[in-house]
């Protein structure tokens, strides 16, 4: 256990001074993975801040059943029993608006007072509104309980108002599919950068560690510094990254918070989690390493 720890602590020791020596090199190459890294985080803010309120507003949405016109008195009632008795448990609420209710509220509104003095009677009809249980697929349980509501008798119109419902759920889709082809496309950039990086400190050292060899050295001694710089790269160069994110967030939000406020709404991005994040910088720290690896398995044969 203590050769072990002993021969970490000498990698670590000899990637600390590479380091050292080409600190303008070291930092240029952090940066750049950092800069690459900071998209992703900054997409996957966007994407965690919308996903709440785009749930909020979409768990309920409403079908409204219009009766006909010339319905005998009471229909309205028998078809919301009906719709409990039948969809209990695809329904959250029915309520039922009589045609007077539905008058006198129109009458209420401004814009519709003088239009409505001109009309010999009342031409609206009742109607049941029904929302519909949250859950998976809102759009098409919805589509379908209205499509069964329409053959009902003394039904005359069943509006659905889940076709937004729809286009937000493909445009949070869209959004997904989006950030993982932008983060494939980083692991690639960070790839690439590791990989040439350290060909370019194996290339540098190449009479050091043909030496080593010379006296016993195993190649797991031999790649263990190069290891380290990936791991060590990426995990500075992610870190930098969050820090990198959460500065560009912060007019970001300063520009929201004014547009929210227009609409009386509070909505600001935010990054994900700790521990969302504490493994994204694991994980990048692996990929480093594993980028090391392959480019010193590679260019070390000599």
């Amino acid at each position: 256990m203590k050769s072990w720890i002993r021969q970490h602590h000498y990698a670590l020791t000899v990637t600390l001074r590479r380091f050292a020596a080409q600190p303008f090199s070291t930092l240029a190459n952090m940066l750049v993975i950092a800069l690459a890294l900071a998209l992703p985080l900054l997409g996957a803010a966007i994407l965690v801040s919308a996903e709440p309120v785009a749930r909020q507003v979409s768990v309920t949405p409403e079908l409204t059943v219009f009766m006909q016109v010339q319905a005998p008195a009471g229909s309205a009632r028998e078809t919301a029993d009906r719709i409990l008795a039948e969809q209990g448990g695809e329904v959250a609420g029915v309520r039922v608006i009589p045609r007077e209710q539905a008058l006198e509220t129109l009458r209420n509104t401004p814009g519709w007072r003088a239009s409505l003095e001109v009309l010999p009677d009342n031409p609206l009809p009742d109607a049941v509104v029904v929302t519909v249980s949250p859950g998976e697929d809102l759009a098409a349980r919805a589509a379908t309980l209205a499509a069964g509501w329409r053959t009902w008798p003394h039904v005359d119109v069943v509006q659905l108002d889940s076709a937004w419902v729809q286009r937000l759920e493909a445009l949070l889709r869209f959004g997904r599919i989006g950030l993982v082809l932008l983060a494939a496309s980083v692991a690639l950039v960070v790839l690439a950068t590791v990989f040439n990086t350290v060909r370019m400190q194996a290339l540098t050292q190449r009479e050091e560690i043909a030496v080593a060899r010379l006296v016993g050295a195993t190649e797991s001694f031999v790649r263990r510094p190069f290891l380290y710089v990936g791991a060590l790269s990426c995990t500075a160069a992610s870190l930098a990254a969050i820090g990198l994110a959460a500065l560009a967030l912060q007019p970001l939000n300063g520009a929201l918070a004014t547009l929210a406020q227009s609409y009386g709404a509070e909505f600001s991005l935010r990054l994900p989690g700790p521990g969302v994040l504490a493994a994204w910088v694991l994980g990048v720290a692996l990929l480093g390493a594993l980028s090391a690896r392959w480019s010193v398995t590679r260019n070390t044969r000599f």
